[in-house]
C-alpha cells in the first residue's frame, strides 16, 4: 500500500524529476516533439487585480495556458470593508491598469481586451465591461465559454441581468461564498451579496463554485515562491515582486495562498483530479449564511483541489515562457 505523499514531498519530486529530465534531454542527440496541445474552450477573465495579487498569478496561469483562449478581461472593485490603498471609486481602473501591465510584462501577443468594470457595488447599471461580457458570450464560436470569477460577481451578474440568455451559453467558475453546509461571511461574497444572491438565486448560469475552505487549500509556501517562481525569469520576478507589498494591516505567515488560482486548475488543467459535490443552489440569508433551496438549480460545489497539479503546472508555464521569450530574443 503506498501513502500519500504530503504536498511539499511531492512538489519537491516533481522538481527534481523535471530536473533530471532536462539533464537527460541535454544528452539525447535528439528528442520528440512537444505533446501538441489545442485550446479547447474561451474564457472571460473577471477578478479585482488590484487587491490580492494572488489574482495576478491566476491571470499569468490562464494567459500562458495552451488549451484556453482567453478572450477578455474585466476588472472588479475593491471593497472598502478593507483600509484601501487607492482612491473609492477608482479600484476598478486600477484593476485594469495592472492586468494590462502584466500583459505589458509578459510579452503577450495579440492581448485581449481589458476592461474596468463598475466601481462599486450594486446590478442595476449597466456598464461597458458587462456588455462586453454579453456580447462574447452571445458571439458565434466553436469553443465553449468559461467566465471565471475571483472577487465579487458584480460585472458577471450585471452581465446576467442585461440578456438571461447568456446564461445557456457559458460556464461560470466563481472563488467565493463560505464554507457549505452553513455559509457565513467570505469577502468576495460580501462584497456584492445582491450580484451573488442574483446569481444563486435567480440566474440560471452553469455555476462551479470553489467556497473558501476549498480555495484556501491553495497555500503556497512564501521560501518556495522566492526560490522557484523569482528566479524563472523577468516575469516570474515581477509577479514575485507584486507580493513584496501587501497592506500594512496584513500579517504574512509562512504561506501565501494563492486562492484565485482554482480558476485556472478547473479552467485550462483538469476538472477531472479534484472533488466536487452537487447540491442545490442555496438563499443567501442576511448573514450571508446559506438557507434551504429544495428548488434550486443543481450547481458543482468543490471541495478538495488537486493544488500538486495545479502548482506543477504554474511553474512549468512559466519556465515554458521563459524559454520562448529567450528563443524570440536570439532570433532577433
Amino acid at each position: 500500500m503506498t501513502e500519500r505523499l504530503p504536498e511539499l514531498s511531492r512538489r519537491r519530486l516533481l522538481s527534481w524529476s523535471a530536473a533530471a529530465g532536462a539533464a537527460s534531454l541535454l544528452r539525447c542527440p535528439a528528442f520528440a516533439a512537444d505533446i501538441p496541445q489545442h485550446a479547447s474552450a474561451r474564457v472571460i477573465v473577471d477578478n479585482d487585480f488590484a487587491g490580492d495579487p494572488d489574482g495576478l498569478a491566476a491571470l499569468a496561469h490562464q494567459l500562458l495556458s495552451p488549451k484556453t483562449r482567453t478572450v477578455l478581461i474585466t476588472a472588479s472593485f475593491l471593497s472598502d470593508m478593507m483600509p484601501l490603498d487607492l482612491p473609492k471609486g477608482q479600484t476598478a481602473k486600477a484593476s485594469a491598469t495592472i492586468a494590462r501591465e502584466l500583459i505589458r510584462q509578459a510579452g503577450i501577443v495579440a492581448p485581449p481586451p481589458v476592461i474596468a468594470g463598475a466601481e462599486g457595488p450594486g446590478i442595476a447599471t449597466p456598464t461597458e465591461a458587462a456588455r462586453a461580457i454579453v456580447a462574447e458570450a452571445m458571439r458565434d464560436d466553436k469553443l465553449p465559454l468559461f467566465v471565471t470569477c475571483g472577487g465579487p460577481l458584480t460585472n458577471v451578474a450585471t452581465a446576467l441581468r442585461i440578456d438571461p440568455r447568456i446564461a445557456e451559453k457559458m460556464t461560470l467558475i466563481w472563488i467565493g461564498g463560505g464554507n457549505y453546509p452553513g455559509g457565513g461571511w467570505e469577502y468576495n461574497c460580501a462584497a456584492d451579496p445582491e450580484a451573488a444572491r442574483f446569481v444563486l438565486e435567480t440566474s440560471r448560469v452553469s455555476l462551479w463554485q470553489v467556497p473558501q475552505g476549498a480555495y484556501r487549500q491553495c497555500q503556497y509556501s512564501i521560501a518556495e515562491m522566492g526560490e522557484e517562481m523569482r528566479p524563472i525569469s523577468p516575469f516570474g520576478d515581477w509577479l514575485y515582486q507584486r507580493f513584496t507589498t501587501p497592506p500594512k494591516w496584513v500579517d504574512i505567515a509562512g504561506a501565501w495562498p494563492l486562492g484565485d488560482s482554482p480558476l485556472v486548475l478547473l479552467s485550462a488543467i483538469s476538472a477531472e483530479s479534484s472533488e466536487f459535490v452537487e447540491r442545490p443552489a442555496p438563499r443567501l440569508g442576511p448573514k450571508l449564511e446559506y438557507l434551504p433551496n429544495p428548488a434550486g438549480r443543481p450547481i458543482r460545489v468543490y471541495e478538495r483541489l488537486d493544488t500538486w497539479l495545479l502548482f506543477g503546472d504554474f511553474l512549468a508555464q512559466l519556465r515554458a515562457h521563459a524559454h520562448r521569450s529567450a528563443e524570440a530574443s536570439a532570433r532577433g
